[in-house]
């Protein structure tokens, strides 16, 4: 008993016997209790895994929808019927390979407003067999009033709303199936063209909601948030409502009880996404019966732990000063400069106060480091990065044109505030702050992807790259268009965006410069702020 390891191999496995046989005793005094606070969480759990699952179902088809809808939006310039026409064969080729790819899709669809073409009408693809898609005929909608939207739903609604939205259960037109469907609509330079969606059948949600179980009787049900139900496990909706349906079902507490068929039952349930609710319930009978069998449990399992304590304290003190080389290690690292290290011990004795309070020394450091270079790279009026970063960005771009090593094309835009110094001079250079940053957040609203820099009083860059670079003509007429709607929604004048733009393009070929791409930016500019210059009305 003279070695210091020896006292601490005793004196732990004493400690841990102790603290296992209390920790059982104490189970055991309470799990009766406890019991119902175990079966919440076990329902909460199985209510947040199938919501989880299913929100992820939902949201890979929301996410499939909404890419078909920016591909489509995208693709269409022009309402005339030849536009159209050709616009609908990319998108339906587009949305077929998209629509195979999404689990559980029963029909997708590309509808066109008769207000919009009485002869081109889109299209309706169906699989209901599961041996792929179909062309089928679709739904007249000129028959139909469109701002009635008790009818067609999957187009009256999108169209009323003016945004994505997912439908609740209906029966779908001529098919006959109970679906729901996330539908979005397509604009073209701000009028309404139609409705692009999808319609999953509930099969694919039922295998979800059927893999919950809970002891023997417990299931999984959804509805919606008026309690009507979607699916049930037990209850064959097609006869609704005509079965007993059970009630009380609808409750704004997560945990709720109800009664079905003489059985009382406890639940919880969460939200999903498409505005439904998935329900996890068990007969309470189920629920409060099992503590003896936990209380079996949890004493062979003290059992077991108390052996494993006893074979392992042995072993665990040979590794007491790995704490210690953890830290010595990373502040070796951090006095070079490195601040990669890694630390796990940070329990509450004195090794761990120490690694936790050296943890805090360094991201105190780290911290200071951090903020002087936002403050060395960030301009302090607009908050977007100044020119130092724009340099350094350029030196950095600079460097891979020397080695020969650029992997991406890239462009640089130059944009100029028209107008500052007379802002300034007639309404003071408070007023002309309030411009320059309705024209710093126009430019970073529209470039969102690309870095936006302040390289003067009235002068803003920014480099384009990958998404951004490919959009660059596209993002000029957004900007054009972003600029305008600024400028007729107000009256004051230090809030309009009156700002000429040029971008350029890095030519492998024949600029040797990061400089090279920024004169000829630079000189488009200037000649797009003649232009505005020559069409502009003066401010008065």
């Amino acid at each position: 008993m003279h070695s210091l390891r020896t006292r601490f191999t005793v004196l732990t496995i004493c400690v841990v016997m102790l603290a296992v046989a209390g920790i059982s005793l104490t189970s055991i005094l309470f799990i009766r209790s406890n019991e119902h606070n175990k079966s919440d969480q076990l329902l909460l759990l199985l209510c947040e895994t199938g919501e989880k699952n299913l929100n992820n179902y939902f949201d890979g088809v929301q996410k499939s929808v909404t890419k078909m809808a920016n591909y489509a939006e995208s693709n269409l310039h022009e309402l005339n019927d030849k536009t159209l026409k050709s616009h609908i064969k990319y998108v339906r080729e587009y949305f077929d390979e998209v629509a195979s790819k999404t689990s559980g899709v029963l029909t997708y669809y590309y509808r066109i407003d008769p207000n919009v073409s009485k002869k081109v009408k889109g299209f309706w693809y169906t699989n209901l067999d599961g041996e792929g898609f179909v062309n089928h005929k679709v739904t007249d909608i000129a028959l139909y009033d469109t701002e009635d939207t008790s009818k067609l739903v999957w187009f009256t609604v999108p169209k009323r709303e003016g945004k994505p939205i997912w439908i609740p259960p209906y029966i779908t037109d001529n098919l006959n199936k109970r679906v729901i469907s996330y539908n979005v609509p397509i604009y073209c330079k701000g009028r309404f063209v139609g409705v692009l969606g999808i319609e999953i059948d509930y099969t694919t949600m039922a295998e979800q909601v059927n893999s919950i179980h809970l002891y023997s009787n417990g299931y999984a049900f959804l509805n919606d948030s008026e309690g009507n139900l979607f699916y049930h496990p037990r209850i064959d909706i097609k006869k609704y409502p005509d079965v007993e349906i059970p009630k009380n079902i609808i409750s704004n507490n997560t945990y709720f009880k109800y009664t079905y068929k003489g059985v009382e039952k406890e639940a919880a349930w969460l939200p999903l996404t498409n505005g439904m609710r998935i329900n996890v319930a068990v007969p309470i009978e189920e629920s409060e019966g099992s503590w003896a069998r936990l209380f079996a449990n949890i004493s062979i399992i003290s059992l077991i732990i108390l052996l494993l304590a006893c074979i392992f304290t042995m072993f665990y003190t040979r590794h007491i000063a790995k704490p210690l080389k953890q830290l010595t290690e990373a502040a070796e690292n951090v006095d070079k400069g490195n601040y990669d290290y890694k630390l796990t011990y940070f329990k509450d004795d004195e090794v761990g106060k120490l690694t936790r309070t050296f943890k805090h020394l360094v991201d105190d450091f780290k911290k200071h480091i951090g903020d002087l270079n936002y403050k060395v790279f960030t301009d302090a009026l607009t908050n977007i990065k100044n020119k130092a970063a724009f340099t350094a960005a350029c030196n950095e771009i600079q460097e891979q044109i020397d080695n020969k090593s650029v992997e991406q094309p890239f462009a640089i835009g130059i944009f100029d505030c028209n107008n500052l110094k007379y802002i300034n001079d007639v309404f003071g250079h408070e007023k002309g702050d309030i411009y320059l940053r309705k024209a710093s957040s126009a430019i970073c609203n529209v470039f969102v992807h690309s870095p936006v820099f302040r390289i003067g009083g009235d002068e803003f860059a920014v480099i384009l790259r990958n998404f951004d670079y490919e959009r660059r003509e596209s993002l000029l007429k957004q900007f054009e268009a972003t600029t305008t709607e600024i400028n007729v929604s107000t009256k004051n004048k230090w809030e309009t965006v009156d700002i000429a733009v040029g971008i350029a393009d890095f030519d492998e070929t024949s600029d040797q410069y990061v400089a090279d791409v920024v004169r000829r930016a630079d000189k488009i500019m200037y000649e797009n702020k003649q232009k505005l210059k020559a069409g502009r009305r003066k401010i008065d």
